[in-house]
Formats: structure tokens, C-alpha cells, sequence
């Protein structure tokens, strides 16, 4: 591995970034073609590698590039990874092999791979043996370097950046927001939490928090901007304040993020049930632009599984909270994650889950087949229940949940909402979304996307409500 872990120090010779930044213009338009060249990222996985991506789209605009998503019209292509789960990796080892071809028909086509993934040796390794045409790989912990990175990939030689976690938090990164009125704020990075089946604190590392000073100017920047839909970021929001010589937490900030002047919402996620607070929930309650919507992952219902899963709650605790946020927070939407199969689960735990799933009654489920990540605790547990099984199971908790949504959605109708209107949908009407997490389709004028408006539900589809504009 001696050559996926080459010593960067000697990229120090430019004290300043934006040398490397300035020295990039002419090199990337010489490759081009001596034009403006074009940048495409794409983004695998979570919101975090979405706000990740917008800063790199940040830099390359820096550099002089224009951005695109199409492929065959790029000159730098780089996949932001996630290592969550198998499928998506797989996923990018595919879309990576079948980058070869075009590179081959575009040799001055520079591609690069980051993010979760990236931050698995036996990843690096793989990439490093079985794609030559991939230039440069870095790490979560080396975004702050892409431009080093960058220059020294397109002067020099391949370079493959596996960083280590060193606690901070690199400001004053450039963005490029995708959105013109929904956006990501994150305001802390890594994880703490070391459940047994997940990879993200070997690959985020630890817990560190953004200065609330910095977060608040952020936020009325986007609002200034006329962001009316804004989401704050973290692995775990609820330990917000972690690392701080300030005395804050995340119910304080998000009170002082909704306190700015403007005509907006604020979103969160994601929380861990066992950091959540009456004081969070209160907030919800007693401010209107905090959404009423908590995506809280219980992952599964029961209390043997969760201890396997080393999640530091039970099914009592889970309940209550639901029951606080659900007596406080009037039309409360709650969301969750839940994975089947888990090593050791029987049929009796899933049942379990079935049952918490019944009491909690979801607006909406992220559902997933356990899925082993190398060097997790529990991807060295004993998993009997072979995979059919399993998807057998996913089927049953799918159609339990489907009626719960079916439930939900037919008593909203006949109620008015304020919506944020989205997009245009594939059958030519609105795409809305109400506060509290669910679509309402209407017939309206693209004009009215990126606005707010009132909506009557006429009609429900399951997991989408129908409406007419007021």
C-alpha cells in the first residue's frame, strides 16, 4: 500500500491556495482544448456528500470551469462515493468501468473519484489496481485540498489520498449551491455513535461542530439569496454543540437559525433517538418555520436487535419521545429508517419491529436489507437467515406500511397547506412539498416553483396527494 499512501507534504511548495487555483486555469484550458473547460460531479448517496459536492463544484469554478452533467461533454469527471451500503457501491464500480470506453475515445479526459468509499483501504486498493484511467482519489478528510490534489494529478502522477481525521473544520471553502431555494446547510461533521453496522465514523470521523457565528451568517446568506427551504446537516444534530467553547445546543441554534428575518423553513437530520430532548421537541413546537417533521431512524423494534446494534435506546425510550413530540407538535410527520435482517434476527424481532412500526404509524420509511460493511463490528457477526428470507420480510414490512400511508394520506384530504412548490413533475403538473414532508401534485404555472402557496388536497394516491391551488 506503500503507493496509495504517498506523503503530500511536498505539495506544500505553493503557501497558498489560491496559487494552485490560479496555476489550474491555464493547465485545465490547455487540456480542453484551449476553452473553457467542463467540470461534471456526481454525487452517490446522503445529503452530506450532496453539500460535499457543492463545494468542489465550488472550486471548479474557481479553476475557470463551467459546470454539466453529461458526460460526454465533460473534460473532468469526479464521482463523490458513498459506502453506506453495497448497492452503492456497486453502483459507482459500474458507472466507473463504463467510464473506460469514453476515456479511451477522450484521452485528455481527467477522472477522479472522493468521498466514503475513497476513505476504505480496500477500496483505494481496488480502484488503484483495476482503474488506471483513474487519476486521482481522495478521501472525506481532503476536500479542503482538491485544488493541490487537482495539480498535482494533471502535472504529475496519479494520486490516491487517503486522509486522517484531524478534528477540524476547514472554512471558507467556496460553494456552489444546486439549488436556487432549497439547500443544505451542514453545521457539524463525523459521528460518535460507532452503531455496529455502520461505516460512516471510519469514514467521517469524529464529531466536531461549526461555530454557531458562522452557521448564522450562512443561513442569512442563503436567505438573502432567497433560499425558502433550508435543511441543517449532521451526521447527528442533536450533539450539536460538541467540541464548542460556546454553551449551545442544537435546539438553541435551530431557535436562532428560524429567529432570522425572512420568509422561509428550516429542516433537520438527522437525529439520533438517543440525543433527542424535550427542549428540541418544545422548539419545534413553539416556532412556526421549524418544520413539523422529525426523520428519526429507530432502525428496529426490538429491544435485542438494538442492542446488537449498539443504538444506546430501547423501544421505550423511542415511544416516548414519540409521544412527547407527537402531544406537542400539532400535524407532526415523522419519517424513519429501518433495517431488516440484521444478523441474528429472527422472525419474532422482525415481528417486533411490525409492531413499533403499527404504534408509530410513519408518515414515510427509508427500508433496507442489511447490507455488511468491512470493518464494522457486525459484518464479523453470525447471519444465518439467508437473503430470500429476508426480502420476504421486506415485502410484508412494505405492504404494513403501505396501508399506514394510504391512512394518512386520505385523512389530509379536504385540508388546506402552505406548500414550497419544487418542480414540474413527469405528468406536467406542480410538485409540491407541505411542511411537514408529504408531495401535493396540483395543476398551476411553472412560475409559481420556488414559492410558497395554499393548497387544498382533493385527492390521495398513497404516497402522493392530489390539490388545487387557493
Amino acid at each position: 500500500m506503500s503507493e496509495l499512501n504517498k506523503n503530500i507534504s511536498d505539495f506544500d511548495e505553493f503557501q497558498k491556495q489560491e496559487q494552485y487555483i490560479n496555476a489550474l486555469q491555464d493547465i485545465l484550458y490547455a487540456r480542453a482544448g484551449n476553452k473553457q473547460p467542463l467540470a461534471m460531479v456526481r454525487t452517490y448517496g446522503c445529503q452530506q456528500n450532496v453539500a460535499d459536492s457543492e463545494k468542489i463544484k465550488g472550486m471548479f469554478e474557481q479553476m475557470g470551469c463551467s459546470l454539466t452533467d453529461n458526460e460526454e461533454d465533460a473534460d473532468i469527471i469526479i464521482f463523490n462515493t458513498c459506502a453506506v451500503r453495497e448497492h452503492a457501491e456497486d453502483r459507482v464500480f459500474g458507472n466507473v468501468g463504463a467510464l473506460k470506453p469514453l476515456k479511451k475515445k477522450k484521452p485528455s479526459l481527467f477522472i477522479g473519484l472522493c468521498g466514503c468509499m475513497m476513505e476504505q483501504e480496500h477500496i483505494a486498493e481496488k480502484i488503484y489496481k483495476s482503474y488506471p484511467y483513474v487519476s486521482l482519489v481522495f478521501g472525506t478528510h481532503e476536500i479542503q485540498r482538491f485544488p493541490v490534489l487537482l495539480y498535482e494529478a494533471v502535472t504529475s502522477k496519479r494520486i490516491i489520498a487517503r486522509g486522517q481525521d484531524d478534528g477540524k473544520i476547514y472554512e471558507g471553502i467556496p460553494i456552489h449551491r444546486d439549488g436556487s431555494f432549497k439547500g443544505w446547510l451542514p453545521i457539524m461533521y463525523g459521528c460518535d455513535n460507532f452503531c455496529s453496522y455502520c461505516i460512516v465514523p471510519y469514514v467521517r470521523g469524529r464529531e466536531r461542530s461549526r461555530k454557531p457565528d458562522i452557521i448564522l451568517n450562512d443561513a442569512r446568506e442563503m436567505v438573502k439569496a432567497g433560499f425558502k427551504d433550508i435543511t441543517l446537516l449532521g451526521q447527528n444534530v442533536n450533539s450539536y454543540g460538541k467540541g464548542l467553547d460556546e454553551d449551545i445546543d442544537f435546539a438553541t441554534l435551530l431557535k436562532q437559525v428560524s429567529d432570522i428575518d425572512g420568509d422561509f423553513r428550516v429542516r433537520f437530520m438527522t437525529s439520533h433517538p438517543k440525543d433527542v430532548s424535550k427542549k428540541l421537541i418544545d422548539t419545534i413546537a413553539e416556532n412556526d418555520k421549524i418544520c413539523n417533521h422529525i426523520h428519526l431512524p429507530v432502525q428496529c423494534g426490538s429491544d435485542r436487535i438494538l442492542k446488537r446494534m449498539n443504538r444506546k435506546y430501547d423501544t421505550e425510550k423511542y415511544l416516548e419521545i414519540v409521544d412527547y413530540a407527537k402531544s406537542k407538535i400539532p400535524d407532526l410527520s415523522i419519517t424513519s429508517d429501518i433495517i431488516v435482517g440484521f444478523p441474528g434476527e429472527t422472525y419474532e424481532d422482525f415481528q417486533q419491529t411490525l409492531d413499533l412500526i403499527r404504534k408509530v404509524e410513519f408518515t414515510s420509511l427509508f427500508t433496507f436489507i442489511y447490507s455488511a460493511r468491512v470493518g464494522t463490528p457486525a459484518a464479523k457477526m453470525d447471519d444465518p437467515v439467508p437473503y430470500e428470507e429476508k426480502a420476504k420480510w421486506m415485502s410484508e414490512l412494505l405492504k404494513v406500511q403501505e396501508e399506514i400511508a394510504a391512512k394518512r394520506c386520505a385523512a389530509m384530504v379536504g385540508k388546506t397547506y402552505r406548500v414550497l412548490v419544487e418542480e414540474q413533475a413527469k405528468n406536467g403538473m406542480l410538485s409540491s412539498r407541505t411542511a411537514n414532508n408529504i408531495i401535493v401534485e396540483f395543476d398551476g404555472s411553472k412560475d409559481l416553483i420556488g414559492t410558497f402557496c395554499d393548497v387544498e388536497v382533493t385527492q390521495a394516491r398513497n404516497w402522493i396527494l392530489r390539490g388545487k391551488k387557493l
